[in-house]
């Protein structure tokens, strides 16, 4: 009976998790190329030129703009490859660690998003928007002098053909693909396994004052918790899978969305710059405090307009 159960869970998780890979990799896969070559061709950076000005008024280089234009497009990684090859002081690197964690990979999580019924455009405009009101905050109240970063000065190796950038680009493609189909089999397993053992009501009731403090309903617990573990790519293939099964509404996923648009993936986001300097405690105290702003502003706005749901 444990090894029919086993089997049956496994191949179960296996399908379903196949299924999400596919419709994930729909999305990134083309995103990641179209990227990859407006920055070959220099239209990347023919963009970045229009943001010198408002970035100069955030305390950053104009250089910088490029890195922020990256990450609106791509993963962090992409970002943190050209942070590292920029001569930046650690207060600089602080705002656009902030920026970046803010907007990064907008097509794809905004796509993604729009699929659990939160609209595309409003998301990606929102993260954007919050992203130059934290560069414009930040610039105001951190210390002049904050040191250096601790990562050393590396040149970045250059593509010189389409052909190599489309071997680099399937060679990332393969990684990417693995690695998605790994992730969402282990949560897509996870959940099972808390389900079958009737854990998912004590971790939802666990968390359910931090829900509350953040205004958020208490339906979303563990895909808030997975949201802040993996981030909204694959937390947002589980929020689907629960709007399908009736475990979340519309309009709580909706309020989910909008504080995960702005504050999720709290641990591989925050430890790929706390690896180069940067404060944890300034990143966690702005996160969070966006995040609460944006949901009580959100449900403030429900309320006057005669929407308001009480969770």
């Amino acid at each position: 009976m444990h090894q029919l159960f086993w089997k049956k869970i496994l191949l179960q998780n296996a399908g379903k998790a196949g299924r999400t890979t596919l419709w994930l990799l729909r999305m990134i896969l083309p995103i990641s190329l179209l990227v990859r070559l407006l920055d070959y061709f220099g239209l990347l950076a023919w963009l970045a030129g229009f943001l010198d000005p408002l970035f100069v008024n955030m305390g950053l280089p104009g250089s910088t703009a490029i890195v922020f234009i990256t990450s609106i497009f791509l993963p962090l990684y992409a970002p943190l490859a050209i942070i590292t090859s920029l001569s930046i002081t650690l207060r600089e690197l602080t705002i656009l660690a902030l920026m970046c964690q803010i907007s990064h990979n907008l097509p794809v999580e905004s796509a993604i998003q729009a699929k659990t019924g939160t609209s595309f455009q409003a998301m990606t405009l929102l993260r954007i928007t919050m992203s130059i009101l934290v560069g414009l905050l930040l610039n105001l109240i951190l210390p002049p002098e904050m040191g250096m970063p601790l990562f050393a000065q590396s040149s970045m190796a250059p593509i010189t053909s389409v052909g190599t950038l489309l071997f680099l680009w399937l060679k990332s493609s393969l990684h990417i693909s693995l690695l998605i189909l790994v992730i969402v089999f282990a949560l897509n397993l996870l959940y099972s396994l808390l389900e079958a053992n009737r854990l998912v009501p004590r971790v939802s009731k666990a968390i359910e004052p931090l829900l509350a403090f953040f205004g958020l309903p208490r339906n979303t617990a563990f895909l808030w918790l997975i949201g802040y573990i993996v981030g909204l790519a694959y937390g947002g293939a589980l929020m689907i899978d629960q709007m399908k099964e009736g475990k979340v509404t519309r309009s709580e996923a909706n309020l989910l969305n909008h504080h995960l648009a702005v504050s999720h993936s709290v641990l591989e986001d925050n430890l790929l710059f706390v690896a180069l300097g940067v404060s944890l405690w300034w990143i966690l105290a702005v996160r969070f405090g966006i995040a609460f702003a944006v949901v009580w502003i959100r449900r403030f706005w429900l309320t006057i307009r005669g929407r308001h749901v009480t969770f």
